[in-house]
């Protein structure tokens, strides 16, 4: 059997009429067989039941009516009626404007691959919106194409977090290296608030307890790697040593970033303040690293602006002992760091190398919380803390003159203070 074509004016018996209230139109010729199998619309036109259908020429002529935007779609919907085999929908806006067509005409088998069409293929941005103003009005039957736009369900949430927040704590091997830093990203995106809001609430218990755990965890890998490298010689570190040092480090610098959205620093600057001696003595050890100092001065600056800002209370002896220990670092390292990126800067012009930096933030945050903690000292605590840094080679960073100043302002009122009383 010769198969029938569309255009073939010699077999044809009904031509279509596609038309717009603007006068555009275009006229196919077309056979009734086709039309009436795969069109349930056209079906019913060319049926004897149709109410016009005793009308001359009324059965040979049918017009379909659509707006100007829709009209290509029901030219290229008429065509593929004729088409064998797998259907080319010519990308995703074109299927979508094809499958309102084919649902309007009733043909079933169209709209169904279509659907099909639709819901395997990836979408961009723009597709996506289309789609969300157009499948809803289609219907129950096509509800299930915008599936993959539809908000997860709260198990799958905090499934996906937490097998995401044990895989961003974990130490894998380099080869997971950008997985890993991506999984930290998208982690950190769930927890933000910009455009939209978190994907979960700060009281969520089973997200908390998981970055708790995770947190542990990574802890607990931490103090393994400060103990291998205390407990080496000093000309003994292996590189390996240091690069494990550096990669806990880094992920304890972003956890901090979780754990600042989620209002949980209390664990951590627990830890650090009761740790920091022997990070201190392992940074000594591998203190040859500018990562390493940069990513210990990353975390020392959230640590301390938390406790400056008294998001944690640490006792006033802890608070003492954090000043005592970290002021001095912060001071050597901001010169280090700053040499190693004059030197660097050379280096990049010469070789095209892009060094690793520290945000001038970081800078400012940490000299804000030093006087901050400073200030919530007793008197004679402030005044030697005050006297060293006088005395130190780096008394150009952090400058403490706001805690100076107020240090003299306060003992000159405490002794007025004192002598009032003695008066009385």
């Amino acid at each position: 059997m010769v198969a029938l074509m569309i255009g073939d004016r010699s077999t044809s018996d009904v031509i279509v009429r596609i038309r717009t209230d603007e006068g555009r139109e275009n006229w196919f010729y077309c056979h009734s067989k086709v039309l009436v199998e795969k069109s349930k619309y056209f079906a019913e036109r060319l049926s004897e039941d149709w109410p016009t259908c005793q009308i001359i020429d009324s059965r040979n002529c049918i017009d379909v009516f659509c707006q100007e935007p829709d009209f290509n779609s029901h030219v290229v919907s008429l065509r593929l009626l004729y088409t064998k085999g797998p259907q080319k929908w010519h990308g995703v806006r074109n299927a979508l404007g094809i499958l309102q067509v084919a649902i309007r005409l009733g043909c079933h088998q169209m709209a169904g691959a279509c659907k099909e069409y639709l819901e395997a293929v990836p979408w961009e941005e723009a597709d996506e919106e289309e789609i969300l103003k157009t499948i809803p009005n289609l219907g129950a039957p096509y509800q299930s194409i915008v599936a993959r736009l539809q908000p997860a369900v709260h198990d799958s949430l905090v499934r996906i977090f937490i097998s995401a927040i044990s895989f961003a704590t974990s130490s894998p091997s380099l080869s997971f290296k950008e997985l890993k830093s991506s999984t930290q990203e998208q982690l950190e995106y769930m927890l933000t608030e910009d455009d939209d809001p978190p994907l979960f609430t700060l009281d969520n218990e089973l997200v908390r307890s998981s970055v708790k755990v995770g947190m542990r965890n990574l802890l607990r890998k931490f103090d393994g790697s400060i103990e291998s490298i205390l407990a080496a010689s000093t000309n003994m570190i292996l590189e390996s040593k240091s690069h494990e040092f550096l990669s806990h480090l880094c992920d304890i610098s972003w956890v901090c970033q979780i754990l600042g959205k989620m209002e949980m620093m209390k664990d951590l600057v627990h830890y650090w303040a009761g740790a920091s001696e022997n990070i201190l003595r392992a940074a000594e050890h591998v203190r040859k690293e500018t990562d390493v100092e940069i990513k210990i001065v990353e975390v020392a600056s959230k640590v301390l602006e938390t406790v400056g800002f008294g998001n944690v209370v640490l006792p006033t002896l802890d608070r003492i002992r954090m000043v005592k220990l970290w002021l001095p670092f912060v001071q050597r390292a901001r010169g280090s760091i700053e040499r190693d990126d004059i030197k660097c800067d050379v280096d990049e012009e010469e070789e095209g190398v892009s060094p690793a930096k520290l945000d001038g933030e970081i800078w400012q945050g940490l000299e804000s919380a030093f006087v901050s903690i400073i200030l919530t000292l007793p008197s004679s605590d402030q005044a030697e803390i005050i006297s060293d840094w006088l005395r130190s080679e780096y008394a150009g960073y952090p400058d403490l003159t706001e805690a100076f100043e107020f240090w003299c302002y306060r003992t000159k009122v405490a002794r007025r203070r004192l002598a009032t009383s003695t008066f009385l």
